[in-house]
């Protein structure tokens, strides 16, 4: 027996939707050791001058974060620790600001990430970049969009710089509700409540994600009238 069956006394309504939703996005052509690689002798650059390489990538990385920190009058916010939810943060900072869309918080942290390392080998006489577990600065820019509600962008400010992008399906399914007039209430990662579980389904059946050359989060075929948002940017990403 299924548990929406035994239970169906007790349940007011069943919601298919998209949960959470993570895209990475790579450099093509450097985004691993042997694109790195080729890249650092066609341009004559050393391998073992590649940190030297990075170097400044990293300081532009900074720079422009708190530039855009200062512009929305944000000041980024240093984790220390590991433990500490940065979920929470933000949800103290939205429940103080409220919901609209925008800039909400940027919050940096030391983690670890994918890294190149100068390496020599005596035995065939090449030298290259070999893949390594580095650890770098982060930033997670985080924001509320008018149709895909809360997300953030992770930004690590070393080679070979990997994306990623969050963002809630039921935060988007809630947006798009409330464009068409649809009240709901959401608890944690869960829509509670909704004036129309019918219609819900329905606006969630026309919600589709598309990468091609970037990432849209787009109408399906047939249907109309339902959010339609795309990112164009010269990364390739991966749901």
């Amino acid at each position: 027996m299924l548990f929406t069956e035994r239970y169906s006394k007790q349940i007011s309504g069943v919601l298919h939707c998209y949960d959470r939703v993570i895209i990475q996005g790579t450099v093509p052509g450097i985004c691993y050791p042997g694109g790195m690689t080729s890249y650092l002798y066609s341009n004559k650059i050393r391998i073992f001058d590649y940190p030297k390489f990075a170097a400044p990538f990293k300081e532009e990385l900074r720079n422009n974060a708190e530039k855009v920190a200062s512009n929305n009058g944000i000041k980024i916010q240093f984790l220390p620790k590991r433990n500490i939810r940065k979920e929470k943060i933000i949800k103290n900072i939205i429940k103080a600001r409220g919901d609209h869309p925008g800039l909400v918080h940027i919050i940096s942290a030391m983690e670890a990430c994918p890294s190149y390392k100068p390496w020599h080998n005596k035995k065939t006489g090449k030298t290259y970049l070999k893949p390594v577990l580095g650890k770098c600065l982060h930033y997670y820019f985080y924001f509320i969009d008018k149709y895909i509600g809360l997300c953030y962008v992770r930004v690590p400010t070393w080679c070979p710089f990997r994306l990623q992008i969050y963002f809630n399906g039921h935060n988007v399914l809630d947006a798009a509700m409330k464009q068409k007039g649809i009240r709901s209430v959401i608890r944690d990662n869960a829509i509670m409540k909704t004036e129309s579980f019918e219609s819900a389904q329905k606006i969630s059946d026309a919600l589709n994600i598309v990468c091609d050359q970037g990432f849209a989060f787009a109408p399906k075929p047939g249907f109309q009238n339902t959010p339609h948002l795309s990112l164009s940017v010269p990364v390739h990403f991966d749901i």
